[in-house]
């Protein structure tokens, strides 16, 4: 189907990486608004939970200004155990997320909203485990040097320079880029969206 007949489609993300994804899908968003809430984690919130809310909540805030589109949003949390690695402030704090991570297996918890014209929503969470090598001092070094952590959540970016210290990714790989394309498309094609 040629992409001018595609119902609108809003992505309710600032993210270069899920524009560029849905683009390997072959998905153009039609409008693309950050969607502005409060991101932070409620007490004794599971990262899976925080996921599966803030998803929700971003779908929620935009799509009550597009009431005729799709509204697609994500959310992509990392975690260590119940530990939440959001996106590092500094390079002291991304230094501290990658010696967690070092050696180590995480899960990367990605929340998907989609909401269709009308309000029907359909929601999922996916997970990936990633495992790290044990890193030197001197890989931290560099990776912090080459700045590429800045803005990632867990304070690295799989698809870059940190490739070189994952061991496995178990799961879907798009969810840790920032969208599991296949569960987008199944949440989309579910809700009436179509796609080749």
């Amino acid at each position: 189907m040629p992409m001018s007949s595609q119902p609108n489609l809003v992505l309710a993300s600032a993210s270069p990486r899920r524009v560029a994804l849905l683009a390997q899908i072959g998905i153009e968003p039609a409008n693309i608004i950050p969607a502005e809430i409060d991101e932070t984690s409620l007490k004794g919130e599971l990262p899976r939970q925080l996921a599966a809310r803030l998803a929700a909540a971003k779908a929620k805030s935009v799509a009550a200004d597009f009431p005729e589109a799709f509204v697609l949003a994500a959310d992509t949390v990392v975690a260590c155990g119940r530990r939440v690695l959001g996106k590092a402030s500094d390079e002291t704090e991304a230094q501290r997320f990658l010696t967690l991570l070092s050696g180590r297996r995480h899960k990367v918890w990605g929340g998907i909203c989609v909401i269709a014209p009308g309000g029907m929503s359909y929601n999922r969470i996916v997970s990936t485990t990633v495992s790290f090598k044990c890193l030197t001092g001197a890989d931290i070094t560099a990776y912090l040097d080459a700045g590429e952590w800045q803005g990632k959540a867990g304070a690295y970016a799989v698809q870059g320079r940190a490739a070189g210290f994952i061991s496995g990714v178990n799961g879907s790989y798009t969810n840790v880029v920032g969208l599991a394309l296949f569960e987008t498309v199944q949440l989309l094609r579910g809700l009436g969206y179509p796609i080749d």
